[in-house]
C-alpha cells in the first residue's frame, strides 16, 4: 500500500500522540507482507484453535498448517444390510416377494452443482462417509437406476429400492441424505424408521421426456436447493406447445415449491428466444416446515470455521461463499472485518448449511484465495466486536531514514520509536481501509448520501470511476453516460458484488428514487450500513484530532470518560458514560486512556467543552442536523458509540532484516555474492491490538509516516 491518497477522509493531516523521529517504509507490497490472525474471546488466536478441535461429522486435522488436510473418518451403519439385501435390477424386482413397504417421509436436502457423469470419482462426499463395499454397491445401483431411467422411460415398472443399512444418530442421516441427492439427483432418498432408503425418482424420469437430462438433474438440483430468492432458467424453446406441456407439468408436480413463467431473453447474438423461469413461491407457514421429520430445522443448524483468505475482502468472500452455498450473505456472522490486500484469519459462523456441506465446496473456493478448516457445529452465530483482537505479523519493506542527513541509524530510531508506542500508545484513529481507496469517492461520502436520504446521489457516487483504464471503470463509466444498468451489468466484472447487486435492481425497478431506494436495499445490511459507519468514522478521525490539537494530553473538564464498575454486565454503557468536572480536572482524577469520544448516532452523548461544540458544528456542516440516524426503508439503526482515544500494542516484537533486491533474505554464507549486489532493510514487526483498532494507524504512530 505505498502512496498516500490526500482527500477529506485520509488521515495524513491527522495528529500524531508523540514527537519521536520516524523512518519511511512500504507496507503491504504483497499480501503475504501482511498477515492477521483473530484472536478469539477466550484470547486464541484461531489458526492455533483447529489443534484441539474435533469435526462434529467424524474427522480431525491431521495437523496445522494452511493447506489443511484432514484425516478422514469412514461411518459405518450400525447394522449392516449388504448380507440382507443387495441392489436389486428391474427384472429381480419384479419377481420378488417381499411385504409392502411401510410408509415412508421422503427428505430432501440442499444440493450442489455437479458434472453429469456418475460414479466412484464424482462421489468424493460419500467415500468419506461410506465403507468401500457399500460405496460400491451404491454406485452400481445409481448406474442401474440411470441406465434404466434412460432408455426405458416409458416403463411403467415399480420403484426399487437399495437399503444403506441402520443409522439411529439423526444428523448421521441427515448427512446421508444430502450426500446422497447431492451427487445423484435422479434419486431420492427417504427414511423407514432408523433405516435410510434410496428409489429412484421418477419424477425425473417424466421431465426427461421433456427436456435433456442434464436440465432435468439440474433443475431437481435446484428445487432441493431452496436458495431464497433464486431462479432456474431451461433451454430456449421455441415451441409454445412444448413450453405449455413443461408449464403444466411443473405445475403438477412441484407446484406448492415453484411458479413459471415464459420470458423473451435476448442470446449474445442478439436473437430473441423464449425461455421458461422458475423460480420459488414465497414462503407461507407450512412451507417454512421441513419435510424430513426426524432431522432439526434447518433454520437451527450453526456451522463455524476458520477462513483463509488472501486479497479478498470480508465482504467480498462471504459473497462467494453465499453463492456457493445456496444461502443468503446474511447467513453469515463474523466478529470483525479483515483487511483485503493481506492474508486473514478469522472465524466465521453460518446457519442453515452443515458442517459437511460446508467441507463440499471447500475445494471450489480454493481457486478463489479461500481456505475453510476446523468446522465444527455450533449453538449461535457471531456478533461484530466478539473477540479479543488481532495478532499482526508485518513485514516494512525499503527502509529509509526521513531526512538523508540522519546520524541516527535504522535501527536506533526503530528501538526509539517502538519504546515509545509502548509506553504511551497511539491515537486509534479508524485506519484509511475504512473509508476505501478510491481517489474520487470514498465509502465515507456514500455514507454521507444515505444518512442524507439521497439515494439517486449514494448510487451515482457509487458508480463514480477512477482514472484507470480498466473494465470496473469502463462499466461505470458507460452507467453515468447511459444510466443503462442492463448493459452496465454485463460489463461490470463478476467481482464487484455490490456493484452487481444494484445494477440488478436498478434493471428492475428503474433510475429513480424509488428505484434507487430498492436497489440500495437490495445489497445485504452488512454492506449497506458498512458505507453508513464510513462516515461516521471519518467523523470520529477528525474529533479525535481536533481533541489532541486543543487540549493536548491532559484531562480536561467536559470529555468523557468510562466509569468502571464492578457490575459491568448489568449496567448499560450509556449509564457509565461521565463528564469530567472541573474538580476532577484540577485533582487528575483521570488519565488520557480513560478519554473517549462518541461516534455520532441518535443515542450518544458529547462532550461539555470545545470538542461538543466542533461535533455539532460538523453536523450542521455535512447537513445533519436534522438527521434522526435511522431509516425503517433500509433498516438503517445509527444509535452510536464510544471509542477510546488511545491504544497500546500488546506482544510487539520486531527485527531489522538485510534482503537482496530480489526479496530474499541474506545469509551469512553468500556475503560474497551479498557485498556484490544491492541490498535493502526491511522491518519484520509483529503485535497484538484490540478489536477495532488498525495496525496501520499504529505502524503510524510508530513510523510517524502514513502507510
Amino acid at each position: 500500500m505505498e502512496g498516500v491518497v490526500h482527500d477529506s477522509s485520509s488521515i495524513h493531516s491527522l495528529a500524531y500522540l508523540d514527537d519521536h523521529v520516524g523512518f519511511c517504509g512500504t507496507i503491504k507490497s504483497s499480501p503475504s507482507d501482511f498477515v492477521v490472525t483473530e484472536i478469539d474471546m477466550s484470547g486464541q488466536l484461531v489458526r492455533e484453535s483447529v489443534i484441539n478441535s474435533f469435526f462434529k461429522f467424524g474427522e480431525l486435522p491431521e495437523k496445522q498448517n494452511s493447506s489443511c488436510q484432514y484425516k478422514k473418518q469412514k461411518i459405518v451403519p450400525q447394522e449392516s444390510y449388504l448380507e440382507k439385501r443387495h441392489f436389486l435390477n428391474f427384472r429381480e424386482f419384479v419377481n420378488r416377494t417381499d411385504p409392502p413397504e411401510q410408509d415412508m417421509a421422503v427428505d430432501t436436502n440442499t444440493m450442489e452443482e455437479v458434472d453429469d457423469e456418475y460414479g466412484p470419482e464424482k462421489t468424493d462426499n460419500l467415500s468419506s462417509l461410506l465403507e468401500e463395499p457399500l460405496l460400491e454397491s451404491l454406485t452400481a445401483f445409481a448406474c442401474s437406476i440411470k441406465s434404466e431411467l434412460s432408455s426405458e422411460m416409458q416403463s411403467a415398472t415399480p420403484p426399487l429400492e437399495f437399503s444403506l443399512g441402520s443409522f439411529p444418530d439423526k444428523d448421521q442421516r441427515a448427512r446421508f441424505h444430502s450426500a446422497i441427492q447431492q451427487t445423484y439427483p435422479f434419486l431420492l432418498t427417504a427414511t423407514r424408521s432408523t433405516e435410510i432408503i434410496v428409489k429412484p425418482n421418477l419424477d425425473y424420469r417424466e421431465l426427461c421426456q421433456l427436456v435433456s437430462e442434464e436440465e432435468a438433474e439440474n433443475f431437481l438440483k435446484y428445487l432441493d436447493s431452496k436458495q431464497v430468492n433464486s431462479t432456474f432458467t431451461f433451454k430456449p424453446d421455441l415451441s409454445k406447445e412444448h413450453r405449455k406441456a413443461v408449464h403444466h407439468f411443473i405445475s403438477k408436480k412441484f407446484g406448492k415449491l415453484v411458479e413459471t413463467k415464459s420470458f423473451s431473453k435476448e442470446d449474445h447474438q442478439g436473437q430473441q428466444n423464449t425461455v421458461i423461469t422458475a423460480r420459488f413461491r414465497e414462503k407461507s407457514g407450512s412451507l417454512k416446515k421441513r419435510r424430513r421429520a426426524d432431522c432439526q430445522d434447518v433454520s437451527d443448524i450453526y456451522t463455524a470455521f476458520t477462513l483463509r483468505k488472501e486479497n479478498l475482502e470480508t465482504l467480498e468472500a462471504i459473497s462467494c461463499l453465499s453463492s456457493e452455498l445456496g444461502v443468503l450473505p446474511s447467513d453469515f456472522s463474523y466478529a470483525g472485518v479483515k483487511d483485503k490486500k493481506a492474508i486473514t484469519y478469522q472465524t466465521v459462523v453460518v446457519k442453515k448449511v452443515t458442517p459437511m456441506r460446508l467441507k463440499e465446496v471447500e475445494s471450489r473456493i480454493q481457486k478463489k484465495g479461500m481456505t475453510m478448516y476446523n468446522i465444527r457445529s455450533v449453538q449461535q452465530h457471531l456478533r461484530l466486536g466478539q473477540l479479543k483482537g488481532n495478532q499482526f505479523d508485518i513485514i516494512v519493506r525499503d527502509l529509509k531514514t526521513q531526512h538523508g542527513d540522519s546520524e541516527a541509524t535504522i535501527e536506533k530510531i526503530i528501538f526509539q520509536a517502538t519504546e515509545n508506542v509502548k509506553k504511551n500508545g497511539f491515537v486509534n484513529y479508524y485506519g484509511p481501509q475504512r473509508f476505501g481507496r478510491g481517489k474520487h469517492v470514498q465509502s465515507n461520502q456514500i455514507g454521507l448520501a444515505l444518512l442524507k436520504e439521497d439515494m439517486v446521489k449514494a448510487v451515482k457516487l457509487l458508480f463514480t470511476p477512477e482514472e484507470e483504464d480498466n473494465p470496473v471503470n469502463r462499466a461505470k463509466r458507460y452507467f453515468l453516460q447511459t444510466e443503462d444498468a442492463k448493459i452496465t451489468l454485463a460489463l461490470m466484472p463478476e467481482c464487484k458484488v455490490r456493484e452487481r447487486m444494484v445494477l440488478r435492481a436498478l434493471n428492475r425497478y428503474s433510475i429513480s428514487p424509488e428505484g434507487c431506494t430498492r436497489a440500495w436495499f437490495s445489497i445485504p445490511h452488512s454492506m449497506r450500513i458498512f458505507y453508513v459507519h464510513a462516515h461516521c468514522s471519518k467523523v470520529w478521525n477528525e474529533a479525535a484530532s481536533y481533541r489532541l490539537k486543543t487540549y493536548g494530553s491532559q484531562v480536561v473538564e467536559g470529555d468523557l470518560v468510562i466509569r468502571e464498575t464492578d457490575d459491568v454486565e448489568t449496567t448499560s454503557l450509556t449509564d457509565r458514560v461521565h463528564v469530567v468536572t472541573a474538580l476532577e480536572e484540577a485533582s487528575k482524577a483521570y488519565a488520557l486512556h480513560q478519554v473517549v469520544l462518541p461516534m455520532i448516532g441518535h443515542s450518544v452523548t458529547y462532550p461539555g467543552n470545545k470538542v461538543g461544540e466542533w461535533y455539532h458544528e460538523m453536523l450542521g456542516r455535512d447537513g445533519l442536523q436534522a438527521c434522526t440516524f435511522r431509516n425503517s426503508v433500509l433498516q438503517l439503526n445509527v444509535p452510536g458509540c464510544y471509542r477510546h482515544i488511545l491504544k497500546y500494542p500488546r506482544n510487539l516484537l520486531y527485527e531489522v532484516i538485510e534482503e537482496l533486491d530480489d526479496g530474499v533474505e541474506s545469509k551469512e554464507d553468500t556475503k560474497e555474492w551479498n557485498a556484490a549486489l544491492s541490498s535493502k532493510q526491511s522491518l519484520k514487526i509483529s503485535f497484538e491490538l484490540d478489536s477495532s483498532c488498525y495496525a496501520t494507524v499504529c505502524l503510524r504512530e510508530i513510523m510517524k509516516y502514513d502507510c
